[in-house]
């Protein structure tokens, strides 16, 4: 299995609205795809901005390969996500799980 990890912060009154895409949109949308095994979405408040860290879990690079393209590593951000966002990494992680609990 594969871990992707990407990170991007909005502005603490974007923060719900962006919380909201991600489940009403984002969520339903990677749940469709074949290889994908789940998310984990992480939100820190941080004075000025509101960080997310969004870990997706996959069945391999391919499945991964499917959502983003040929580049495994581009971030996928519509533009509903991106007018929401103060910050957006271009790229993402990806890393082997190797333990689970």
């Amino acid at each position: 299995m594969i871990a992707r990890v990407w990170q991007g912060s909005t502005r603490p009154p974007d923060a719900d609205r962006y919380l909201a895409h991600l489940n009403a949109r984002t969520i339903p949308a990677l749940a469709a795809l074949d290889g994908y095994r789940g998310v984990y979405v992480l939100r820190q408040p941080r004075g000025d901005a509101v960080d997310f860290l969004v870990l997706t879990l996959w069945e391999s690079i391919d499945a991964i390969r499917r959502f983003s393209g040929p580049d495994a590593e581009a971030a996928v951000l519509p533009p509903e996500a991106l007018a929401l966002l103060a910050t957006a990494d271009p790229r993402a992680r990806h890393y082997e799980v190797a333990a689970r609990g």
